[in-house]
């Protein structure tokens, strides 16, 4: 099979697995034999893919808008290139194992609606591929809002009152932010350069001023509502409503890592790292992704509520990838990319351990979990893991792209965003350390010692997160593949 035909298939063939959940819906085994199988397939197919990227197989499937003598043909098509292709790899890989985590998590807690919450997984993870290898503008504006409309009957999966007020927050902000700012912002974008293409260098230099390409780039960062920015944010708490898979899909595998990826991508293919850095016009967005990233940290300190706490980690951690782009250095955008992969991996671990302990022990609350490490010893030595990964720190696969961020600020010349870096690790480590450290240390309250059926979560939900949580120290070791890989990026 051609690259071209590769790359088709690994947007279709979720949708297709999402119409055999549906039909399989009255036989639960082979609707999750149908979930694992095709999710095994995606990840086959996007690894085909990394071995044709130097190539940069495209392919336009129709012609929306045909081209004229000053403009480009519009088109729905999609193409490979090395930050596309990682996304592609991190959302099939964690695919499959939020898949077996959620088939342990929802029969254990007996969650309804089952087959739909499969289906909108599936259908969630093909918009995720049609981002991941978008080629213009108009093809990632398309499943980016099928993105939003998949992913919003997950978060109102429960249908109490607070799930539905959830879901009107989420698809109130999403929706709103995309057709508002994202949609003029790529309408702006073809009436300045008249073509939509992701193109090597970016396809703005030479059409804008920095004012301009600082407004443009405005539209476009808080366009990006899934980005999570500051005041744009609200969104990602209020889908905590939704069961914990959701979660996980939420901040690690689908909706998050989107609106990163495509600020990622904006900066790249369509203003260039050249423009960005030489006309200064990204330097207010490197200090609102800062004040975002510390932000979001010192409310994360005050969160009770274990999944909370991580949703405004989550809104911290999108940040320097925000910064990363900001910055406009190649270390930087690499730094970016790389922690695409290490903040999925380590996150999804955290919210796979705070499902794991609501299937387990009935708690959802920071000071609930006293002396519960030594009931559920597997669950919270992967959160440790993970969340010393999310830190920084070695031999975990975070401290690689925060080096890189790092150095991204060094070679700008921006020594305060490099102390906002080593501040908001300190923080970072102030939210997440004392869950394992009092979970571990702490004496449990009497009545736990009471309490029945208090332990480990069932074998589909640990062993999961026991391997995301290895994941996190393997890519401490492997952060130099994923380095020149995303180093192979065309920049000009």
């Amino acid at each position: 099979m051609s690259p071209e035909c590769l790359i088709v298939a690994a947007v279709l063939l979720p949708l297709i697995s999402a119409a055999l959940v549906v039909a399989c819906h009255q036989r639960p085994n082979l609707r999750e034999t149908v979930t694992l199988v095709s999710g095994g397939l995606l990840l086959a197919i996007v690894g085909r893919l990394t071995g044709s990227v130097d190539a940069r197989p495209a392919i336009n499937l129709v012609d929306v808008i045909p081209g004229s003598i000053d403009q480009a043909a519009i088109a729905i098509g999609f193409h490979a290139e090395p930050l596309g292709l990682l996304f592609a790899l991190v959302a099939s890989g964690l695919w499959i194992a939020t898949s077996v985590y959620s088939i342990g998590y929802m029969r254990s807690h007996g969650e309804q609606h089952q087959t739909r919450f499969f289906c909108c997984f599936a259908v969630a993870i093909g918009a995720v591929m049609g981002i991941a290898f978008a080629r213009n503008l108009l093809t990632l504006f398309l499943f980016y809002e099928v993105l939003t409309l998949s992913t919003y009957p997950l978060v109102t999966h429960h249908g109490s009152e607070a799930a539905k007020r959830a879901g009107r927050t989420y698809l109130g902000i999403l929706m709103g932010t995309s057709i508002v700012g994202l949609l003029l912002a790529i309408l702006w974008t073809w009436q300045l350069a008249g073509t939509l293409e992701f193109k090597a260098g970016g396809i703005l230099d030479g059409h804008v001023d920095p004012l301009t390409a600082g407004l443009l780039l405005a539209l476009f960062a808080f366009g990006t509502g899934k980005a999570a920015l500051m005041p744009l944010h609200r969104w990602l708490p209020a889908a905590m409503v939704a069961p914990t898979p959701v979660s996980a899909l939420l901040h690690a595998v689908a909706v998050v890592k989107a609106g990163v990826f495509t600020i990622l991508k904006v900066g790249v293919y369509i203003f260039g790292i050249d423009l960005l850095g030489r006309g200064g016009s990204s330097v207010w967005l490197m200090y609102v992704a800062a004040a975002t990233l510390l932000s979001a940290s010192l409310v994360a300190l005050t969160r009770d509520n274990l999944k909370e706490r991580l949703a405004y980690s989550t809104i911290s951690q999108l940040a320097y990838i925000v910064l990363g782009m900001s910055l406009a250095t190649k270390s930087s955008v690499i730094g970016g990319g790389m922690h695409i992969v290490m903040h999925a991996c380590g996150k999804i671990t955290l919210f796979f351990c705070a499902g794991a302990i609501l299937v387990g022990a009935h708690k959802t609350r920071v000071s609930q979990l006293d002396g519960l490490g030594r009931k559920m010893p597997w669950t919270f030595a992967a959160f440790t893991i993970a969340a010393l990964s999310v830190i920084g720190l070695p031999p975990m696969g975070g401290c690689w792209s925060k080096w890189l961020l790092a150095l991204g600020t060094v070679e700008m010349g921006q020594w305060p965003l490099l102390a906002v870096l080593m501040i908001s690790s300190l923080l970072n480590v102030a939210y997440l350390m004392p869950i394992p450290l009092r979970a571990f240390f702490r004496e449990p309250p009497e009545t736990d010692d009471e309490s029945p059926g208090t332990g480990e979560a069932p074998l589909a939900c640990v062993i999961p997160l026991c391997l995301t949580a290895a994941g996190c120290v393997v890519l401490f070791f492997c952060a130099d593949p994923i380095y020149q890989f995303l180093s192979s990026i065309t920049w000009k």
